[in-house]
């Protein structure tokens, strides 16, 4: 299928948006389009069905959550009329939060209820005898409330895919298209993600009418308001020198990076041991566990978070002032993707990667693919 680029909007206040909603990006000091929400708005506007490949921090969740909004402002959609499902419970929260942010921040009456698995269900029904406008939750919490007949899918009006490649995997796929067959055929269906592999292309398609097709076509890059460092050392000594660099680079909210669970709960332990408040993210954590901790880290009750790159996926936390990079990926992407995780909405934020000779190479072959200027420390 070939891919279509929608027509591109320079500023929000072209894309067919009410002001109310213009007015609620500003406050968020967010007033240009990125390239996925320029081409994606007006395609959802148009209540096409649309299929988004674009890379982590490009903004997807705005892209479909604003045209969203403006269809419930428009009176179009009443209670329970859209379903957003989205792969993890931490993925969920930061949707949830970005709706509640944008109601607050326009003025307009938007309900929404966040639906997941492990939490009382009893709960989640009367949040729903509230008719929230929005749903947010798990493909299979979701799919269990409609069996209860607490949410009337024939009533849903768009479906809404977040980390489609996830959702339509071998492991999510039957609970994900469950959702959607309980649905009718001439509802809108939005699907966003930074992959798309053929396999999960293939089942959006058959269940979508004739969808648009985009894809975000920016090169790789990092913002210019953050600094980049390095710190050669041999590899018994990253865990020790990760500790002096928080110290004396006085990070105030740090998120670090390692993609080995057993080393990861090492190096948190060695932390701990010298009274610095930390935590760690990583898929061996139970759904609670990984929610306390993030919620720590939000309300500043923990300074360092250390990460796996799965854990953090689509992980947006303000103010995180540093990012240690433990252990170096041959993929420049990953890079940025780690990388963006400071520096967001134009504050400035370091990223300081500890590494060893070996991988002193790969930092700066991509340093020279991503055009970024390295200082050792």
């Amino acid at each position: 299928m070939t891919l279509q680029n929608g027509e591109k909007m320079k500023k929000f206040s072209d894309s067919g948006l009410r002001p109310s909603i213009v007015e609620a990006l500003e406050f968020e000091k967010i007033v240009e389009p990125t390239e996925v929400q320029a081409k994606a708005i007006p395609i959802i506007l148009e209540k096409a069905d649309l299929i988004a490949q674009s890379e982590t921090g490009t903004g997807k969740t705005l892209a479909y959550l604003l045209p969203i909004f403006e269809h419930i402002a428009n009176a179009e959609f009443d209670g329970n009329r859209v379903i957003i499902l989205v792969p993890t419970h931490e993925l969920a929260a930061q949707v949830l939060r970005q709706i509640e942010r944008l109601t607050a921040n326009s003025g307009l009456p938007i309900r929404s209820a966040m639906l997941i698995g492990n939490v009382n269900i009893d709960r989640q029904i009367e949040k729903l005898r509230e008719k929230p406008h929005i749903i947010v939750g798990s493909a299979g919490r979701v799919l269990e409330l409609i069996k209860k007949r607490k949410i009337n899918a024939q009533a849903v009006k768009l479906i809404v895919l977040d980390e489609a490649d996830r959702l339509m995997s071998d492991e999510n796929a039957e609970s994900t298209l469950a959702v959607i067959k309980t649905t009718q055929k001439d509802r809108q269906m939005l699907a966003f993600s930074a992959t798309i592999p053929p396999k999960a292309l293939a089942r959006l398609t058959e269940n979508m009418k004739t969808p648009k097709i985009i894809k975000s076509e920016a090169p790789i890059s990092v913002p210019e308001t953050i600094s980049h460092f390095y710190k050669l050392v041999a590899k018994r000594d990253k865990a020790e020198t990760l500790r002096k660099m928080i110290r004396s680079l006085s990070a105030k909210k740090s998120l670090i990076f390692m993609n080995n669970s057993h080393e990861l709960e090492i190096v948190l332990s060695k932390l701990c041991h010298h009274d610095l408040r930390a935590d760690s993210l990583h898929g061996d954590n139970r759904k609670s566990e990984r929610k306390q901790t993030l919620d720590d880290f939000r309300a500043g009750k923990v300074d360092i978070l250390i990460a796996s790159d799965i854990a953090a996926r689509g992980l947006q936390i303000d103010g995180i002032t540093h990012v240690f990079i433990m252990t170096m990926s041959e993929n420049p992407q990953d890079y940025v993707h780690r990388a963006g995780r400071t520096g967001r909405n134009g504050q400035s934020g370091a990223v300081v990667s500890i590494v060893t000779e070996f991988e002193l190479g790969l930092l700066k072959a991509h340093a020279k693919r991503l055009g970024i200027v390295l200082s050792e420390i």
